[in-house]
């Protein structure tokens, strides 16, 4: 299992996963979850996946021979998508991604229905921004269609997701501080770790300001960061603290 959140504020972007992959409890790997991309200047894009791992990296190699096919000058056809890197806006790149999805599902239809569990699906979050355009942020579904994340809703959440959940209904909005969003995704996290095994570390953290074009950080954070233990040790004494003062 997995869990990547997404956070959109006004003032940026913020992206969070884990790398824990198990099929099992004797069986646990690590994988990266983040994926990124960059045109200096003109556009920045992050994608997190989530569920079948084969269907998660058969839509990456998708994605990397459009983007290779359009650099090289060969023509995108019924087997080759357009390169993300040149889409014209952040929804069209969504779109892509959607149709590779697509794509895999119907490549491999019948090895997935002979599955003995059936789980053939994934999930991804896209977020980026692009020159001319407001930072956008999209759940993209095993089906290919998406949903986008809205004033209302400014987070959105992929895999172990119930453990994190309440600590961003509560704190995130678009006015919230691109500091404090990277904050609470790292607790929302936390509370996931604290709660779920199939969800472990080492963590991938990216910061995508508004009208950067650029990431302003890109991290892992490994087990034994004094950051992030401060950080997990401090909200815990916040909450204990907190539950003492309730009568």
């Amino acid at each position: 299992m997995t869990y990547c959140v997404g956070l959109m504020v006004n003032e940026g972007l913020v992206f969070l996963s884990d790398t824990r992959t198990n099929a099992g409890v004797d069986n646990i790997a690590r994988y990266r979850k983040m994926f990124t991309w960059t045109t200096p200047g003109e556009r920045a894009l992050v994608l997190m996946t989530a569920g079948n791992l084969a269907t998660s990296q058969a839509v990456l190699s998708l994605i990397t021979e459009g983007i290779e096919a359009e650099a090289a000058g060969v023509e995108t056809g019924d087997e080759t998508l357009p390169s993300i890197l040149t889409a014209p806006s952040m929804f069209r790149t969504a779109e892509i991604i959607g149709e590779a999805m697509v794509m895999v599902q119907n490549k491999y239809r019948r090895a997935f229905e002979q599955m003995s569990n059936g789980n053939s699906g994934a999930t991804m979050i896209l977020g980026g921004q692009r020159q001319g355009g407001a930072p956008r942020l999209f759940l993209i579904y095993p089906e290919g269609n998406f949903i986008e994340a809205a004033e209302d809703t400014p987070f959105l959440q992929i895999g172990e997701h119930k453990y994190g959940k309440p600590i961003l209904d509560r704190v995130i909005t678009m006015q919230t501080p691109l500091a404090e969003a990277r904050k609470a995704a790292l607790l929302s996290m936390d509370s996931t770790l604290r709660s779920n095994l199939s969800v472990g570390m080492p963590l991938d953290l990216t910061v995508l300001p508004r009208d950067a074009y650029a990431f302003s950080e890109q991290t892992r954070i490994e087990p034994e960061d004094a950051g992030f233990r401060q950080l997990s040790d401090a909200w815990s004494t916040a909450l204990r603290d907190a539950f003492q003062t309730i009568s």
